[in-house]
């Protein structure tokens, strides 16, 4: 089946095909901005585009896909942490951009085929603003600063379906359109291309026709996806969040200096929920893969958990759901432990069918929990029949195939779970014992204790677990 995919543009479910005539995919994600561990929430965008990549692999052939990341390492946030720090701002994104890979790779997620920096292209950011401004399409205000006219784009808010009143002056939506610099812009909507230096921005700053200086945050990718994967790409993805208003800008940038389409395709995720709510750090509830590991949960654990809900609607994301998720991954293991012992004496030819709908489902819009579903339905299957199948060769490569897809390596370690010392069990157990006499009174009186001792007690259908409270 040919992968079909939701695209945000035309709002419609699509076929992903090559535009161009080498038959080359050229799909092209937004990275992240290296100056702080990426969350959960970022990571399971990182997560379902592995898993689109790896379905064009699969599709067209690993010669055939060219996947292109950004890593925003100039910017607001960059900047100011590398001021609050006193270190250079190339000390700092070095670090994150590492720390960034290192999650990556726990993840197992490929690694793009190129990953370019904004600070590494900023002489293919100013030409393209070159061309804008030449065009008409951007202004030099007085501090030195450009800006792109919006107005001077037609077809601006086609992606996000954003009207011009929303763009207003006190509106929610232009407070997303860096409000900030409103004194400098002609228009509240204009977005800036490159911003003029100033006192706070230290030595981060480039030479320009207009001055010293440093792009804005949108021309980055537009100009990095320009010379990397032509003047139109197949397909462009991101997180939600970046649909309004920096994909919307990657647009208009993009189709004013080259004069055709930017995308062919685009596709969003939506946001992730950290016990039904909101993640923020005043919460307690945003958590980094280093933090998850802490509490005994495995790296593979947290992508499978990631991919439970479908990645186009919410997912809440629960300590709850990790532990299923390692109860899933140990039926994985023990599945295919099995296959590869039966493979050896079990008579090829009949071919493996088992798991014929697995892949199909994933390939309908990135259906992953549906292709959980189809999964665990074909094992329960055969477990019930008592007899382990004739074909166990033939259907370990089509399993191996479809723990590709999903990115899940069974092999990877998993990190022993920080043990609650004799006291604290005990109260738990307490705890419990309570809960089942339905005593609420002693078990909230007992939870708080736990609390107090610096962990947490999640009560589940068949018992409960104890992890140490994020500090």
């Amino acid at each position: 089946m040919p992968i079909k995919l939701h695209d945000s543009l035309s709002r419609e479910t699509r076929e992903l095909r090559p535009s161009q005539p080498d038959g080359v995919f050229r799909f092209y994600n937004c990275g992240p901005t290296v100056y702080a561990p990426a969350h959960i929430g970022n990571f399971r965008t990182f997560v379902v585009n592995d898993v689109l990549r790896r379905l064009l692999e699969l599709e067209f052939g690993q010669a055939k896909v060219r996947h292109v990341r950004n890593l925003t390492d100039v910017d607001d946030k960059t900047i100011r942490r590398a001021r609050e720090e006193g270190r250079p701002l190339a000390e700092v994104t070095k670090q994150w951009t590492a720390k960034f890979h290192a999650d990556c790779q726990a993840l197992n997620c490929l690694a793009p085929h190129d990953e370019p920096t904004a600070t590494g292209h900023i002489r293919e950011q100013v030409d393209m603003i070159d061309v804008l401004m030449k065009k008409g399409n951007a202004y030099r205000a007085a501090d030195g600063s450009v800006y792109f006219k919006v107005s001077s784009f037609p077809g601006y808010g086609h992606l996000s379906r954003v009207h011009e009143r929303e763009l207003q002056p006190g509106s929610a939506l232009a407070g997303k359109v860096h409000a900030a610099d409103a004194d400098e812009k002609e228009d509240v909507s204009d977005f800036a291309l490159w911003k003029a230096h100033k006192a706070d921005d230290g030595n981060n700053a480039w030479d320009s026709p207009w001055g010293r200086g440093r792009p804005g945050w949108h021309i980055e990718c537009s100009a990095m996806s320009k010379k990397l994967l032509g003047d139109t790409i197949d397909l462009h993805t991101g997180g939600v969040d970046l649909l309004f208003p920096h994909h919307e800008n990657e647009i208009a940038q993009s189709e004013c200096c080259n004069g055709v389409p930017f995308a062919k395709h685009w596709y969003h995720s939506e946001h992730l929920l950290v016990d039904g709510k909101k993640m923020s750090k005043s919460l307690g509830n945003l958590y980094t893969l280093d933090e998850l590991v802490a509490k005994g949960f495995s790296p593979m654990a947290v992508r499978y958990t990631l991919l439970m809900g479908h990645p186009r609607k919410q997912l809440n994301f629960t300590l709850d759901s990790l532990h299923a998720a390692e109860s899933a991954l140990k039926s994985l293991r023990s599945f295919r432990n099995t296959l590869q012992t039966t493979a050896g004496s079990t008579t090829p030819g009949k071919g493996a069918k088992d798991f014929a709908l697995v892949i199909p489902t994933l390939e309908d819009d990135l259906n992953t929990p549906g292709a959980f579903g189809a999964l665990f339905r074909e094992l329960n299957q055969i477990h019930s029949t008592g007899l382990f199948p004739a074909h166990a060769a033939e259907l370990l490569i089509e399993f191996d195939k479809i723990l590709f897809a999903l990115g899940l390596d069974l092999a990877a370690p998993v990190p022993a779970a920080k043990s609650a010392p004799a006291e604290i069990t005990t109260l738990a157990e307490k705890r419990w014992a309570a809960k089942q006499a339905k005593d609420f009174a002693a078990a909230d009186a007992l939870r708080k204790e736990l609390a107090a001792a610096g962990w947490t007690m999640l009560d589940r259908k068949d018992g409960y677990s104890l992890e140490p409270l994020k500090k």
